[in-house]
């Protein structure tokens, strides 16, 4: 496949990396070279078979208006931006696009996420609590991933009242803790990103599963396919 990249920082460069390693042709594209979608025209982005964004919320939605406009197939693993998701799923089927969203790629946290509907089923009695850290540079707070957990869990069980903690300091990938307390004992479920790697080979993986695709999936319904 011939994929674009959209976003320079650590993650950007780890989906390059892992595309050519899967044989994959890349361009990478910053924001500095990309300002308010400027570069994403209808010629240049016919050249690529897929688009796999992970910049900024604030650079997010004009790349994928632009993006999805084109007929477009795109993966974002950018989070802060799900407000306009709506808005997005419908310029998508306008225009037989294709997008794949996600919280997060990583399939350890998909795991995680049905493990988080079973403790949810399962662990009546108990205070349930989720906390995410993550490196201070990070824009959105909560996290996508925190806020994804709390909604399988609240799925499973509506009535549930979720807090979620976040902690923002030094260079953490990610940390998300799932704590249900009760007066006896203590759950905890955690995942912790050792590398960005995770990341990069889900949306990698879910870039040749979207090819030739039309609509709007969210990677924690269709994971299993990719």
């Amino acid at each position: 496949m011939v994929l674009l990249v959209l976003g320079r920082g650590r993650t950007g460069r780890m989906v390059a990396e892992v595309a050519h390693e899967r044989g994959h042709s890349v361009r990478v594209i910053g924001e500095e070279e990309n300002r308010h979608a400027s570069a994403l025209t209808a010629p240049m982005l016919a050249q690529f078979e897929a688009v796999i964004d992970f910049t900024t919320p604030q650079a997010v939605i004009p790349n994928l208006r632009a993006c999805l406009s084109n007929g477009a197939r795109v993966v974002v693993g950018t989070t802060g931006w799900y407000d306009r998701l709506q808005e997005m799923t419908a310029i998508c089927e306008r225009r037989n696009a294709g997008l794949l969203y996600g919280s997060n790629f990583s399939m350890g946290v998909q795991v995680m996420y049905r493990l988080a509907a079973d403790l949810a089923r399962l662990a009546r009695g108990y205070e349930i609590t989720v906390s995410e850290t993550h490196h201070a540079g990070k824009k959105d707070a909560p996290s996508g991933t925190a806020l994804s957990i709390q909604q399988a869990l609240q799925e499973e069980n509506p009535a549930l009242k979720v807090e979620i903690v976040s902690h923002r300091h030094g260079d953490s990938i990610g940390t998300h803790v799932i704590t249900a307390r009760s007066s006896s004992d203590v759950i905890e479920i955690k995942h912790e990103a050792l590398s960005r790697r995770s990341f990069a080979e889900g949306a990698v993986r879910g870039a040749e599963w979207l090819a030739g695709k039309r609509g709007c999936y969210d990677f924690r319904e269709v994971y299993s396919q990719i």
